[in-house]
């Protein structure tokens, strides 16, 4: 059995981060997983908040024997100078339940360049700041938002335990949920 949170798209936002991380460390997870955009803004993104990405490092780092990180579309090669876990593969696959969880951020491998998904396969991703739990005909789509820059409704994060993602607010209020089993 393996709890996992998912986040995405921090985007250097210190403040939602520390939130996010408070949630993590009372909630008995054994892995946090990144999908992306990490430490920076990007051009066509608007300052968060609480923008402060060197503060963000000693934050993640100090959790790093915990984090699966793939690169986002903000994220740089410079990126993983300060970062002490790897974050700059594209796309990772890890199994969970006897599912595919294949982990990418969305600016790759998306609707339009959309990876080989099997059966009961999941397909975790960012980039689009939308919060998504939905099944597909064969597979499901899970997008815990952008805890930073969220376009629709509230910054959230993910919870996976037992064949079942929950949706939560920053405030760790429960927004939604997916059940996978059986599939």
């Amino acid at each position: 059995m393996m709890k996992l949170m998912m986040i995405s798209d921090i985007h250097g936002d210190f403040s939602s981060l520390k939130k996010v991380m408070d949630v993590y460390d009372q909630g008995d997870f054994d892995k946090l997983v990144i999908l992306g955009d990490i430490l920076y803004h990007g051009p066509r993104n608007d300052l968060p908040e609480g923008y402060a990405p060197k503060k963000c490092i000693p934050l993640l780092n100090a959790h790093k024997h915990d984090i699966l990180a793939v690169r986002g579309n903000c994220d740089a090669e410079v990126d993983q100078m300060v970062l002490e876990f790897p974050m700059r593969a594209d796309y990772l696959e890890m199994y969970v339940d006897g599912h595919r969880f294949y982990l990418t951020h969305g600016h790759l491998y998306n609707e339009t360049n959309f990876p080989h998904l099997n059966v009961g396969d999941v397909y975790c991703y960012g980039h689009f700041h939308i919060p998504i739990l939905e099944k597909e005909s064969d597979y499901f789509k899970v997008n815990p938002n952008s805890i930073s820059l969220p376009k629709k409704g509230i910054q959230s994060f993910i919870a996976y335990e037992d064949e079942t993602f929950k949706l939560y607010s920053l405030e760790n209020e429960l927004l939604d949920t997916l059940n996978i089993a059986g599939n």
